[in-house]
């Protein structure tokens, strides 16, 4: 599990995070800043935003133009399977079921079409723990991130 979370946080650049709120309280706010500060592109999506921290928000995956790397799920576990279905439609090429979030019937979906996918983690977390390590010991460059 270790390697595949490296192989996705390190192979995106574009991050959707689905269910994200405006309110800065929310965690699904504190960790599309945390990836935007970082140097992660962030698209939000919500059909009921029009923008969050500074970027246009989409109503579905499907509206988003140009290509997605990272689907971050930030939704009720039983919401998440025609969200993977979308993101599969879409040509996603990681997803990510955040922190209280795991739908099984998603990560089959997903795995059909060759996706990997991370359930129940926090992808800020994962990210934190990982630019903690020494890059002289083989840590992987983050976006936002450089080892001089």
């Amino acid at each position: 599990m270790e390697q595949r979370i490296d192989a996705i946080l390190s192979g995106s650049k574009t991050v959707a995070v689905v269910g994200i709120s405006d309110k800065p309280d929310r965690p699904s706010h504190g960790v599309a800043k945390y990836l935007q500060e970082r140097g992660y592109r962030v698209i939000p999506v919500n059909p009921f935003l029009t923008e969050v921290l500074g970027e246009k928000a989409y109503k579905s995956l499907a509206e988003i133009p140009g290509r997605v790397d990272l689907v971050d799920v930030f939704r009720k576990s039983a919401d998440v399977p025609p969200i993977a279905e979308e993101a599969v439609r879409i040509g996603a090429r990681f997803f990510w079921m955040q922190e209280g979030v795991e739908s099984h019937r998603a990560r089959e979906i997903l795995d059909a079409a060759g996706i990997p996918c991370v359930m129940d983690r926090c992808v800020k977390k994962e990210l934190a723990k990982r630019e903690k390590q020494p890059r002289t010991q083989g840590g992987t460059e983050w976006p936002g991130t450089s080892s001089n």
